[in-house]
């Protein structure tokens, strides 16, 4: 089984300071910091794009966990890995070619993630399973943090791990949207190893504590 990884999201941080938020993230124990790309047309809000994943960079070595909700992401493969991507997670809606395009996320020298919105079937996963390093499961629907965990969505996680196990595969199982102390045990339980979490941790003051009581919660 794959370790447990916790992601803290930087669309729940400080836009102004990000410097400053990944050197906070990096004083805790997350591995990744997760980073949302958003396009204003396959959501309805805009982020920002590979120029200031590029710049991140710089001031972290973290993973850094990119998930693209952008309409026909593999536009943007080249730019993302010469920012610094370490994992690149796209949305099998927004795409007609997701093969072809996990493909060309792995040839740039990126882990290939794919994610799935919460109305979509899982079994839309089953031809590119041996394609992906990471999938993700969204617990919310995508676009604004602060959202409430929707928990019918455990059964694609329980689906997606039980696939893992019954065909051999190796990839990560993410969950992002809703996650807290007490979520993230649930999802955990479903099969769930990589937690994306936002609004719970950057509302504290004690960033490193807050990354705890997620790791103690997986602990209990």
């Amino acid at each position: 089984m794959s370790t447990n990884k916790i992601a803290p999201s930087i669309l729940a941080a400080d836009y102004a300071n990000f410097a400053n938020e990944l050197k906070r993230i990096e004083e805790t124990t997350a591995e990744y910091v997760h980073i949302d790309i958003m396009d204003g047309q396959f959501v309805p809000n805009i982020s920002f794009g590979a120029d200031v994943v590029s710049s991140m960079r710089k001031h972290s070595k973290l993973v850094f966990d990119c998930h693209l909700m952008v309409v026909d992401p593999e536009r943007y493969i080249e730019a993302f890995a010469q920012a610094g991507t370490d994992i690149m997670t796209i949305h099998v809606e927004a795409t007609k070619h997701i093969h072809g395009a996990l493909q060309k996320i792995k040839e740039a020298g990126m882990k290939a993630g794919v994610v799935i919105n919460p109305g979509t079937p899982v079994e839309s996963l089953i031809p590119i399973l041996d394609l992906v390093d990471q999938i993700l499961i969204m617990t919310v629907n995508p676009g604004f943090g602060g959202q409430a965990f929707i928990p019918e969505m455990m059964s694609k996680v329980k689906t997606v791990a039980a696939w893992r196990k019954e065909y051999g595969h190796h990839y990560d199982i993410e969950v992002d949207g809703g996650i807290d102390n007490t979520t993230i045990k649930a999802a955990a339980e479903a099969g769930a190893n990589v937690f994306v979490a936002g609004s719970y941790l950057f509302k504290a003051s004690d960033l490193p504590a807050q990354v705890e009581t997620l790791r103690v919660a997986l602990d209990d």
